[in-house]
This record gives C-alpha cells, structure tokens and sequence, in this order.
C-alpha cells in the first residue's frame, strides 16, 4: 500500500477530532497545562516579591506588576510548547489508542501497554530533552535577534526536531514493545518510523500551530493522532 502523505495524515487527523476518546484527552491535557503555567506564574510572582522586598524595598508603582506581566508573557511564550509536550506525551497512549481502534484495529490488539512507570519516564525524557535543545538554542536565538525573524526560526526549527521525534516515539514504543514484526525494517534502536524529513515537517507544523493562541492547545493531539496515521501507513497497515 503506498504511504500516506503528511497532509493525507493531518487530514485523517483533523477528521477525528470530534471522537469522544480524543476530546477527553484534549480536555485533561488543556487543563493540566493551563494549570502548570498558572501554577509557574504563581511562583513568579512570590519569587518577584521576595527579590524586591530583598533588594529594592521602595520600587516605582505598578513597577513589580509590569515586571512580573513581562516576565510572565515571555515564560508563556518559551514554556507553553515544553509544558504542552510533556502533558500530551503522558496522554499520548489513549490518543494513539483512540486513532488505532478506529482505523488500525490490528495494530490495536497488538500493541503492548506501556508500564505507568515508563510513561512517566518518558514524559520526564522528553520534557529535559525539550528543556535543554531550547536553552541551548537560547544563545543562537538572541545572536539572530537583531535580524527580527531569526529568534523565532531558530527555536521552531529546535523545536520541530524536539517534537517530530517526541510523536514518532508515542506511537512506535507501545508497537516495539510488542515485538511487532510488521515494522518497518529500518526500525532499530532510535527507531525511524517515518523518514526524517518527514518527521521534521509534521513536528514544524505542530511547532508553528504551538505558536497560535487557542490552536495551540489542540496541536499536540493533532500531531500524535497524525503521526499515528504516517506510521501505520508506512507499515503497510489499511485504514
């Protein structure tokens, strides 16, 4: 069967956002991460509180507020996508699972439930390894600044890289686990379930939809139900 395109995936994707299986993924995922970054938002603001009555115990007026919005729209901007991608990474199994059962069913009864605790694990993998690619790229990003565009580029391009791999892993381990010997034959190790550039454009798209307000909270469901899609696809596996 010849392999789907990523469009062809994104559309199946998109298709199947209404299922109830995957609304309450979104639901959990949408509240969680809102809940992290008000909760990081709180500690901001203690933080900001203490340094000043520490340091500076007769700031301007409203000065602490302003500090403290700025700081909070930048750590917003730079978390959003890390917090976002650690969440739906820990959801990840019932998403595939979602997408499997309706389309994939033999690939469904397959597949081997990953332990609680390696979900864990992986989540806690992915979210570091999310965390150091972007402090890393932080250097690079400020160097580009002055270019205007080249900030943003650079962290969408860490970032596809970060998250095309993060989507490819979702559905892959819980297949690997399993043994299953309908994969491809490149898969080994750090397995490629899709080519690479590929993987790199479906985690571009869902970099760049991370950027959008509200759409972000969709994308990374939107990205592991597609890649669900590409993967199985790529198997040879009928939809």
């Amino acid at each position: 069967m010849a392999r789907t395109s990523l469009p062809a995936a994104l559309g199946l994707a998109l298709g199947q956002l209404a299922d109830p299986r995957i609304l309450r993924v979104l639901a959990k995922s949408v509240l969680i991460t809102l809940a992290l970054l008000a909760a990081l938002l709180a500690a901001g603001w203690f933080v900001l509180g203490w340094a000043m009555r520490r340091w500076w115990p007769e700031p301007p007026e409203d000065f602490a507020v302003i500090v403290w919005l700025l700081f909070g729209i930048v750590g917003i901007w730079l978390l959003f996508r890390l917090i976002a991608l650690a969440v739906i990474n820990f959801f990840a199994d019932e998403v595939v699972h979602a997408v499997e059962a309706r389309h994939y069913p033999a690939a469904r009864a397959r597949a081997k439930r990953l332990p609680l605790g390696r979900e864990m694990r992986n989540a806690a993998r992915g979210g570091l390894r999310a965390l150091l690619a972007n402090a890393l790229a932080l250097p690079v990003a400020l160097a580009f600044a002055v270019t205007g565009i080249g900030a943003p580029l650079v962290f969408l391009a860490v970032n596809a890289w970060l998250i095309g791999r993060e989507l490819q892993d979702m559905v892959l381990l819980p297949q690997l686990a399993a043994g299953d010997s309908e994969l491809p034959d490149e898969v080994s190790g750090e397995a490629q379930g899709v080519g690479a550039g590929t993987r790199l454009a479906l985690g571009g798209i869902v970099a760049g939809l991370l950027m959008v307000p509200i759409i972000n909270l969709v994308a990374p469901v939107l990205g592991a139900a597609a890649a669900t899609h590409l993967i199985h696809r790529r198997a040879g596996r009928a939809a």
